[in-house]
């Protein structure tokens, strides 16, 4: 067989992707990224309003966007958006399992115990609901990428110098479950590999968003090797990477996108 170009390797037309989360800076990346190679990306969260409001923005630039509603703390609801994508194209190659957040108020001496749960569940717990999804299209169809989202936070602790004095939230709960997404990836990669299906992770840096306190954004930008800030278009090529087959001999690994932040 010849060899296949790194055109056609990133080439992903014809493909269709999942993001959930993809309304809203990481997940807009990812779809960004997917869409502009060519892919038919579904983007889906319990923000229904947003995500099209998302798509409609990409559209506007002929890129392939649809918007859908998904909880991804729900196995029916992750269900039901993969039957709904899969009952219209008839495949699917890619799901970002993106969606996450952290919702802790207090450290780890003073903190709820239902805040560790939730942080668990919309993390780590939906990511195995994601993939179990995903996982029961791509084994019969022998092919398929899965992307989870891990962290900086999946490898290291957060260093407690570099945040300012209002920052009174524990990391502890967040970066459990992002470890836990990282192993987790592991695990499923050599379950889902005899089947040709690839699972990895992506690994972000400090990627601040509009509601990062400047000061905080200062700090971020002063602790990288480029110092700079790190911007949701940087993760773009780590996903075009793990989810065309330009990353086909690729599976079970992760990938940091953090401006050098973790080499010290």
């Amino acid at each position: 067989m010849a060899n296949q170009s790194m055109t056609n390797l990133f080439d992903m037309t014809g493909k269709v992707a999942i993001v959930t989360g993809g309304g809203t800076h990481l997940g807009t990346a990812f779809t960004e990224s997917m869409a502009e190679l060519g892919a038919q990306v579904y983007i889906a969260s319990r923000r229904a309003e947003l995500c099209e409001q998302t798509a409609q923005e990409l559209r506007s630039r002929n890129l392939k966007v649809t918007a859908l509603t998904c909880d991804v703390t729900d196995e029916k609801s992750v269900d039901a958006l993969v039957d709904q994508v899969t009952n219209k194209e008839e495949r699917l190659d890619v799901f970002v399992a993106n969606a996450g957040g952290s919702n802790t108020t207090a450290h780890a001496p003073h903190g709820n115990i239902d805040e560790f749960r939730w942080t668990l569940e919309k993390n780590l717990t939906s990511t195995f609901i994601c993939a179990q999804a995903a996982g029961r299209v791509m084994i019969p169809q022998k092919s398929g990428s899965i992307i989870t989202l891990g962290s900086i936070a999946s490898r290291l602790a957060s260093d407690p110098r570099i945040y300012n004095e209002q920052f009174k939230r524990s990391g502890a709960p967040y970066m459990a479950a992002k470890a836990g997404v990282l192993v987790l990836t592991k695990a499923l990669a050599a379950e889902y590999s005899p089947h040709g299906v690839r699972v990895n992770c992506i690994c972000p840096g400090q990627i601040p968003n509009d509601l990062t306190n400047k000061e905080q954004v200062e700090k971020f930008r002063t602790m990288n090797a480029f110092h700079r800030t790190g911007l949701a278009e940087d993760i773009k090529g780590a996903c075009a990477l793990l989810a065309s087959d330009a990353g086909k001999w690729i599976t079970g690994t992760d990938i940091l996108v953090d401006g050098g932040w973790s080499i010290w």
